[in-house]
């Protein structure tokens, strides 16, 4: 049997990168998956957000391992169409037990006194609020029912550390953490286990556009994949400049199965030790 068999799981930012790759490896698993993204475009980013078409490819992946897909085309921000979304989908597949809210975007670089109130608003909307949203509609059914679960949020490295010229990205994902902490408090009585995932930059198209090259690469006037590479490598104290979506799914997949019954309140880097530097 796999780890999370007969179990479902709500994954959040799933038309692509580590969302995709945490549902199918859920589905692999053994889970029936509730499939959760943007329907439009974010505007304020360096880079193309998932589509539904995306969405779809990510139902077929985890129908194609023998589960049960329910897409959600929603925007983490709407509070009122997650929950009324997550409900429905919840009705179909009977249950929910684990919650991967991993819904966020990254952004071009902005000196924090620069920035524009709208950038900054965007970004805690979907990076901190956006997350927020995701526990308050998943939340109660998994405590309807009474079987314990796991909650995990996705922060990043640089919730665990300051990066310049990503202020906004930065303390919504310090944000993140706080909410971590408290949820794990008080979902602790009944056995709802709650945890962070933190990863230094992963190969994702994410991170891999203008935007992100330009914050590693502030000196360079068009900065390439092959300086950012460079530049990346420099943060991390293993040998490599990023990891890869597999690497945080296989963290998820340890803080959702009972191999981490009894882990609950961490913060849990996937960051090549870029942390400790």
């Amino acid at each position: 049997m796999g780890k999370v068999e007969g179990k479902v799981a709500l994954v959040t930012g799933a038309a692509r990168g580590q969302g995709r790759s945490h549902a199918v490896r859920l589905a692999a698993e053994g889970a029936d998956v509730i499939v959760v993204d943007v329907p439009r475009e974010v505007t304020e980013i360096a880079y193309p957000t998932g589509t539904r078409e995306e969405l779809e490819e990510t139902v077929a992946l985890v129908e194609g391992q023998g589960r049960r897909a329910v897409a959600i085309a929603a925007d983490v921000r709407d509070v009122d169409d997650l929950v009324s979304g997550v409900a429905s989908a919840v009705e179909q597949l009977g249950r929910l037990d684990i919650i991967a809210a991993n819904a966020g975007i990254a952004s071009n670089p902005f000196l924090s006194h620069e920035m524009a109130p709208s950038t900054w608003n965007q970004m805690i909307d979907i990076n901190l609020t956006g997350v927020w949203n995701t526990v308050h509609a998943g939340v109660p059914h998994v405590l309807a029912g009474d079987r314990g679960g796991a909650v995990v949020l996705t922060s990043s490295a640089a919730g665990l550390k300051g990066y310049a010229h990503i202020s906004h990205y930065s303390a919504a994902k310090h944000g993140v953490v706080g909410l971590m902490r408290s949820l794990a408090n008080e979902l602790a009585p009944s056995r709802v286990r709650v945890n962070s995932l933190h990863p230094t930059q992963v190969d994702t198209p994410m991170i891999q556009n203008e935007g992100t090259y330009r914050i590693f690469s502030p000196q360079l006037e068009a900065p390439t994949r092959d300086d950012f590479e460079q530049a990346s490598r420099a943060t991390n104290a293993l040998p490599v400049p990023w990891v890869d979506v597999e690497d945080v799914s296989n963290a998820l997949m340890f803080l959702v199965s009972d191999e981490a019954r009894y882990v609950t309140g961490v913060a849990l880097p996937i960051d090549a030790g870029t942390t400790i530097r």
